[in-house]
């Protein structure tokens, strides 16, 4: 029996909110949860001062885990533990300290045991300053088995 909407949805919401909890990295990051709903999230963060590098550009390692942590939220989103195995990105614009960046993600192909994902890193114009693309290896384990 599938999963209502209203319940994948929570599913969703409460794994993102479980893994937030238990993430400092991204807490670090400043990564805000926009939207989080079964095989896609929207993430916001805002670009500070000590992630910039020597050329006075956003270090191309914030934007990659930045893209990294939708990845995350958006291939647990179905409620089971999911672990990137291959991630590429592409920047395609510069960020300097202060530019507020969204990622958004795209579920490609998800079978029982891999998971496909696009995700688009934006800038506050709308402009795409970053393409990220994971591939993620679906485990046995769920986030809430009480829940089975």
């Amino acid at each position: 029996m599938e999963k209502s909407n209203k319940t994948a949805e929570q599913l969703a919401i409460n794994v993102a909110n479980k893994m937030y909890q238990n993430d400092p990295f991204s807490k670090w990051l400043g990564i805000e949860l926009v939207e989080v709903l079964p095989a896609k999230c929207i993430l916001k963060m805002t670009v500070r001062e000590e992630m910039l590098n020597g050329h006075g550009t956003a270090h191309g390692g914030i934007t990659y885990s930045f893209a990294d942590s939708a990845l995350a939220f958006a291939s647990n989103s179905h409620g089971r533990a999911s672990v990137s195995v291959e991630t590429s990105i592409s920047h395609t614009k510069p960020l300097r300290a202060g530019d507020v960046i969204i990622a958004t993600t795209e579920e490609v192909s998800l079978s029982n045991k891999i998971g496909i994902y696009h995700i688009k890193v934006t800038n506050e114009a709308g402009e795409t300053v970053a393409l990220f693309k994971g591939t993620v290896y679906r485990t046995g384990k769920e986030w809430f088995p009480e829940n089975k």
